[in-house]
């Protein structure tokens, strides 16, 4: 397929790009604030609230290998559309169920239809970038996830210290509904048509092979990154630094947002090597940075590296995960990266948390931030032969 022009900021891709704030808008929002939900107002322990994050993330990963054959026959723009909407009655059921069993199975239910979405919105990203700005232009969509996860929490936790938490499910809800308003929005015509398929799943179909080793790498720099998802606030408030803790998660957005624009054409014009051994090494040095800081500055310089250098490796990985194979496959390589990036985080914030609680947190960013440096010594041995130059087909 011939792109017609070489323009990323059409209005398709902004309305894309808004729809996938918009969706993890919600996401994070609901990882903020649904444990001070159960807590507060269920009266339910710390490990029952764990468990609204955990289902979510156990459904994401179920469903997200069957995805790439459900957008592949029904359609990507179709099976987007039919996930905002139940996402939506998803997001606003919030305001009635209380049961802690009953809200489980809703974030079980929930976490299906987030999976189905972000597959099939990156899938459609990959499709609408130009060919020869695929870096450039996948890096801008993922700054979409990249302002969610600070704009999410901030506005979640506003919400819930200045109103209350049916305020904040109807906020979400509004939100997810005016992201569905956009998507109607993105035309795809000029683009593949879904495939005439029976709905038969086979091996190829759960997992995109030629995607594979730069997912399974993707999955274990997503283990790293647990420890800076899932114990950053704890590990603030042991080391006296809570004050400085949403500061952390604002100098980690902001060192993303401002290098990603020359990241993508660094990839673009040098091929992902070029960027992805630096991003490990800034990745590595901030796990290091944590594991050491006992002052704000030190605290805050760690989330700057850890912004430039997970945030730019996680876009190039994706976006080498997506050439690999061929277009029409681009839904399997978007389902197979996310489904093994899940698995990284669900597994890393396991085991991380298994050694935390036999050491330190100390020692938990030390001991990732050298396997970060192990799983570079990895992709260097598994892309040895790999040339540095664009791995861009002209179709």
């Amino acid at each position: 397929m011939k792109q017609v022009a070489e323009k990323i900021w059409t209005p398709r891709f902004i309305s894309l790009f808004l729809t996938n704030l918009a969706v993890f808008f919600v996401f994070y929002g609901l990882v903020t604030t649904l444990p001070l939900y159960a807590i507060d107002a269920l009266g339910q322990t710390d490990k029952e609230a764990g468990l609204l994050l955990s289902v979510f993330l156990l459904s994401a990963i179920i469903v997200r290998p069957f995805s790439g054959k459900l957008l592949d026959v029904i359609g990507k723009r179709k099976m987007l559309l039919i996930g905002l909407a139940i996402y939506f009655l998803c997001t606003i059921l919030y305001l009635w169920i209380k049961p802690l069993w009953l809200l489980l199975g809703l974030r079980f239910f929930h976490g299906i239809w987030f999976s189905i979405i972000t597959t099939a919105a990156g899938s459609l990203a990959a499709d609408i970038v130009p060919n020869s700005k695929k870096g450039t232009g996948l890096g801008y969509y993922s700054m979409s996830t990249n302002l969610a996860i600070v704009v999410g929490p901030l506005v979640g936790l506003l919400i819930i210290q200045k109103g209350d938490f049916n305020t904040l499910f109807l906020v979400l809800s509004s939100v997810v509904f005016l992201g569905g308003l956009l998507a109607l929005t993105i035309k795809t015509h000029d683009l593949a048509a879904p495939k005439k398929t029976k709905l038969v799943f086979q091996w190829g179909d759960l997992f995109e092979k030629p995607s594979v080793p730069i997912a399974f790498i993707a999955c274990l720099s997503s283990f790293a990154y647990a420890s800076v998802l899932s114990f950053i606030s704890v590990y603030a408030q042991q080391q006296g630094l809570m004050a400085a803790a949403s500061w952390f998660y604002a100098v980690f957005a902001a060192a993303m947002i401002s290098t990603r624009p020359y990241v993508g054409k660094l990839y673009d014009k040098k091929g992902p090597r070029a960027v992805i051994v630096p991003s490990f090494l800034f990745f590595a040095a901030g796990l290091f940075l944590l594991g050491y800081a006992e002052g704000t500055g030190l605290f805050l310089l760690a989330g700057a590296f850890v912004g430039i250098g997970y945030g730019s490796l996680n876009m190039s990985l994706q976006t080498q995960a997506i050439q690999a194979t061929t277009p029409d496959r681009s839904s399997y390589a978007t389902a197979t990266y996310f489904t093994l990036f899940d698995v990284g985080i669900a597994v890393g914030s396991f085991v991380l948390g298994m050694i935390a609680s036999q050491f330190t947190y100390k020692v938990v960013y030390l001991f990732s931030a050298v396997f970060a440096l192990l799983v570079l010594a990895l992709y260097l041995l598994i892309y040895r032969n790999v040339k540095q130059e664009k791995q861009i087909e002209s179709l």
